[in-house]
């Protein structure tokens, strides 16, 4: 439910996005490493772009997704993924992006299924209490993250079982080794359609292993190796690799800091991001 490929676009780090891409995994590779990893369906969450799913709209095992870069109306950026969507829809979805609630509003009266993901992580920056408002909206939430730690999921999981959301998990894989490590089931779901369905009447859950400081500085490593390969001048920087344990680290402890003061605002304190009343429907959802 949430993996990239090597058409999710530049890295969104000053300087490295010139020259390094967010994964350089070939969809053809992804598609055929989640099946071999057990996964019934696949799906690809590339950053605002379908493009890797070419070649798979036609098979019965593939549907089509995307994660959508978004704005806030107090400006912070979020992710939200979209989930069994037409192309018509991907067009529709990029028209929206800067205008989230507006966003929201278009993927309810299409009665598709969409989350937000990782709501407790400083990957997309700063926060502020009336985005978790914004989160609210939202039918999913992304309770497990395979590159975020077991807190992070844990404050994830109280917020969508607060607002009545359902909890969908994704391995946020940009590299083969992560892909298919946290994933989304709908028991009894025999095909595509039962699992689209399943999804928006609630009956998922989310299954795999959340992240670690070791797994993601072995994803950085392997992106970075991907690009020296891809543009050899790069290379230059190889010195700098032994730089990057000490990289994710402090991203790793400044995450942990993020997560625990929003979840002390918004879960402990009960504050805007939770509602009152009874579940949302899909037609209530806006």
């Amino acid at each position: 439910m949430h993996v990239h490929s090597l058409n999710s676009g530049m890295c969104t780090l000053p300087v490295l996005r010139r020259f390094c891409r967010e994964s350089y995994t070939p969809p053809r590779e992804l598609y055929h490493t989640l099946h071999r990893r057990g996964m019934d369906l696949v799906t690809f969450s590339d950053h605002d772009s379908i493009d890797g799913a070419e070649c798979f709209r036609s098979r019965r095992d593939f549907f089509l997704s995307e994660e959508v870069t978004c704005r806030a109306p107090s400006g912070t950026e979020v992710h939200i993924g979209v989930y069994g969507m037409e192309e018509r829809h991907h067009v529709e979805l990029q028209r929206r992006r800067d205008d989230l609630p507006r966003l929201a509003a278009y993927v309810a009266e299409q009665r598709l299924f969409a989350a937000v993901n990782h709501p407790f992580s400083a990957l997309t920056g700063r926060r502020c209490a009336g985005d978790f408002d914004v989160f609210s909206q939202f039918r999913g939430c992304e309770v497990l993250n395979a590159h975020l730690s077991w807190a992070h999921n844990r404050h994830a999981e109280e917020f969508a079982e607060h607002n009545f959301q359902i909890g969908v998990g994704g391995s946020d894989a940009h590299t083969l080794e992560s892909a298919g490590s946290a994933w989304t089931e709908v028991p009894g779901a025999r095909n595509r359609e039962e699992f689209l369905a399943g999804l928006r009447h609630g009956r998922a859950r989310a299954a795999g292993y959340p992240g670690t400081y070791l797994k993601l500085t072995g994803d950085v490593l392997r992106i970075s190796l991907a690009m020296m390969i891809e543009r050899p001048w790069t290379r230059l920087l190889a010195p700098l690799l032994a730089a990057v344990p000490i990289f994710t680290m402090g991203n790793f402890l400044a995450e942990r800091s993020f997560a625990r003061k929003w979840a002390g605002l918004i879960l402990e304190g009960r504050s805007p991001g939770f509602t009152t009343g009874e579940p949302q429907s899909e037609e209530s959802v806006a």
